[in-house]
């Protein structure tokens, strides 16, 4: 078996306006490809993608669905590198692909748009009642100066010598 593990990749749009993410008929199994920007100095504006070919089978079908991914979602996989192999009209033809174990979201890069599926909470408008905010920022720098490290700590101590990471 060949581990595979991809972060931060796309989904892929489907081919030839096909869907991104294909089902089979009875749901069991989904198919769909991931890409990659890479740096190629031989490549037109120096890069190119590579796409790669991936498998679901099973209870990460219904992962997915729930995840409601889509083409452009950037996400995290881990899987099995292996061969897909199928009949194409009488002949034989196989590609590299990716038989999934693992899919989370990485980030989801929507250009600052807000899709209304955030979490974030707005900040209080001036016209709230702040009371319960002006108790909380009481409690904050409270917090804050017991947090002050003794001696002027900053988190790092040299275990002596030079550090050969960081010269100078």
């Amino acid at each position: 078996m060949l581990k595979f593990i991809a972060t931060d990749v796309v989904t892929s749009k489907g081919y030839c306006d096909n869907p991104a993410l294909r089902f089979s008929e009875d749901n069991s199994s989904i198919y769909f490809r991931i890409g990659k920007r890479v740096y190629d100095k031989r490549a037109k504006d120096d890069h190119r993608y590579v796409n790669i070919n991936v498998k679901a089978f099973g209870d990460l079908c219904e992962r997915i669905k729930k995840m409601k991914l889509t083409e452009g979602s950037y996400v995290h996989l881990e899987g099995r590198y292996d061969e897909d192999v199928w009949d194409d009209n009488g002949q034989k033809k196989c590609a590299p692909a990716v038989i999934l174990t693992n899919i989370e979201y990485s980030y989801s890069d929507n250009g600052g748009k807000s899709n209304g599926n955030t979490s974030a909470e707005e900040p209080p408008s001036s016209s709230q009642d702040t009371s319960g905010n002006q108790a909380a920022q009481q409690n904050d720098s409270v917090t804050a100066e017991q947090q002050k490290m003794p001696n002027n700590f900053t988190g790092f101590e040299s275990f002596g010598g030079p550090n050969p990471f960081f010269p100078g």
